[in-house]
């Protein structure tokens, strides 16, 4: 894992022949740069793949998608990347690009990217390694709804399946925000998991169901709770515990305020599986925690603590209250 220096790499990005040599398609599934802390003008051009800053990162260039501070976290994030190095390489343009785009247009960009790699053949490899399982019936409703005076309590129930955000769960979520959406006199929404977890991510079992990709981007862009939820978001407070993975904390964090039991922790473990977050996280989550942060989040499916995502700026407290 050789480092190129600040000066070296930036003189090549000022053509568009050389920049596009730091490309997966070119052997070159990440780069890392030695900094000197200056934080020059931007080339005009950019690379393809991640970058990762080492060095003196207490000024990150533009082009910077992760700094790291250690031997270790270079290792961990390096062997992540080359894992999945289609995927890392899509989530690192998506991310620079959604920091200039607003919410709706980012959403749109994630679902293109999303719907892109669901037929990637990384996910294809992934989805073969998984055994098939018969679908679940349930009598309960998925989402259920309470509303008392100017409060409306949201509930996801699935408990058997962790809250995983199947179709029946985002239909029933989108239902009710719209009740909201529709009553101004709604002035506090809360949003909560029954069981032992918020909500551990998308539902497994119907990965890979969405065979036609242009349907499928559709779909995200018709029924999409991340836009219902960033247009109500000051009258919204979700409260997490346990499992929040993938859309168990994208969603969420498009929320005015999130409030986490101390035993919550959270992981975006899509890039291992080929993918990228695709609930809403490269727009929401880069809010909260900015865009390399959020980049060496996603690239690694580290798992943080509470504390952690405190500290991070990713929840708003943490409150030892179960629903």
């Amino acid at each position: 894992m050789d480092a190129i220096t600040q000066a070296v790499f930036e003189s090549r990005l000022y053509r568009a022949a050389s920049a596009e040599e730091f490309s997966t398609f070119f052997d070159c599934n990440y780069v890392i740069v030695e900094l000197n802390g200056t934080d020059l003008d931007s080339p005009p051009h950019a690379p393809r793949c991640p970058v990762i800053g080492v060095g003196d990162t207490s000024q990150l260039p533009d082009y910077v998608d992760v700094a790291v501070a250690s031997e270790e976290e270079l290792a961990a994030l390096a062997d992540a990347i080359d894992q999945s190095p289609v995927a890392a390489m899509t989530l690192a343009q998506l991310l620079r690009a959604n920091e200039k785009l607003d919410v709706r247009e980012g959403l749109f960009a994630e679902s293109l990217a999303y719907s892109t790699l669901q037929h990637s053949t990384t996910f294809e490899g992934w989805l073969a390694e998984r055994s098939p399982k018969p679908p679940k019936s349930f009598t309960d409703e998925a989402v259920l709804v309470d509303r008392t005076d100017d409060r409306l309590l949201i509930t996801l129930n699935r408990p058997e399946k962790r809250n995983a955000y199947s179709n029946d769960i985002r239909e029933g979520l989108c239902a009710a925000l719209q009740l909201a959406d529709f009553d101004d006199a709604v002035s506090s929404i809360v949003v909560q998991g029954s069981g032992a977890a918020f909500s551990a991510g998308g539902d497994l079992d119907e990965f890979g169901t969405a065979r036609d990709a242009g349907i499928a981007h559709a779909s995200r862009m018709t029924r999409n709770a991340g836009i219902l939820l960033h247009a109500m978001r000051e009258r919204i407070t979700v409260r997490v515990h346990g499992a929040c993975i993938g859309a168990g904390i994208e969603l969420p964090a498009f929320a005015h305020r999130i409030e986490a039991h101390p035993d919550a922790f959270f992981q975006l473990p899509e890039v291992g599986m080929g993918l990228i977050p695709g609930a809403g996280g490269t727009v929401s989550i880069p809010r909260r925690i900015g865009r390399r942060r959020m980049a060496g989040f996603a690239m690694t499916g580290d798992r943080i603590d509470a504390r952690t995502a405190l500290d991070w700026g990713l929840i708003d407290a943490i409150v030892d209250q179960t629903p």
